[in-house]
């Protein structure tokens, strides 16, 4: 018996090992079928709410303004120059740095409240080993993205006494407690190693 001559089988014309037939997987689930329309659907097209206006109040179709004399008359700015805009202004445009400056302001504002109201002593580094008990003053914040929990909360110091540096809290001997993110508290406890605060106790901001 003479022997079957092979198929060539080269990268250019690859040689199919198995022949797919109707009821295989990868005919049925093929790109093609799954590939989305770039047409938009006819329901889209053809709406008729398209910049509809649904309601309005008062006459809004060319409004007119008059008045009596005025010709020599120049407005004058109230209060300081620092506090009103005179040239043109990005409206909801705001810098990091900004906006970083007014948080930590925010800090040392609130802290002088805390410290007044509860009478606490100066404030201490969030950073520095602590044996004793000491009072820090900071910000609360989470360690991850997800949802502040009892163990992801960290306190991030104010710019005066922590240098903006944070810490985790160990909140598991407190009785009860009520933190958010972004909140200015001061707080009592011990951090033995630098690395991990355990409260003793929570001055918050109340309203008077």
């Amino acid at each position: 018996q003479g022997s079957q001559k092979r198929s060539n089988s080269t990268p250019e014309n690859p040689r199919p090992k198995r022949t797919l037939s109707s009821r295989s997987p990868y005919a049925l689930f093929s790109p093609n079928s799954f590939s989305p329309s770039v047409t938009p659907s006819q329901k889209y097209t053809a709406r008729s709410s398209r910049g509809e206006v649904v309601a309005s109040f008062g006459s809004v179709q060319g409004p007119s303004w008059s008045g009596r004399g005025g010709r020599g008359c120049t407005p004058k700015l109230y209060g300081s120059p620092e506090e009103n805009l005179t040239k043109s202004y990005k409206f909801m445009f705001q810098k990091a740095l900004d906006v970083r400056e007014v948080l930590l302001w925010r800090i040392e504002e609130l802290g002088d409240a805390l410290k007044n109201h509860h009478r606490l002593e100066d404030f201490a580094s969030v950073l520095l080993p602590a044996q004793e008990t000491v009072t820090v003053l900071g910000r609360i914040g989470c360690d991850s993205n997800g949802k502040l929990n009892a163990k992801s909360v960290v306190l991030e110091g104010d710019r005066e006494h922590s240098s903006g540096g944070q810490v985790p809290l160990d909140l598991s001997e407190l009785k009860e407690y009520s933190l958010f993110p972004g909140q200015i508290v001061a707080l009592e406890g011990t951090n033995s190693t630098g690395r991990r605060m355990v409260v003793s106790k929570l001055y918050e901001v109340t309203a008077p």
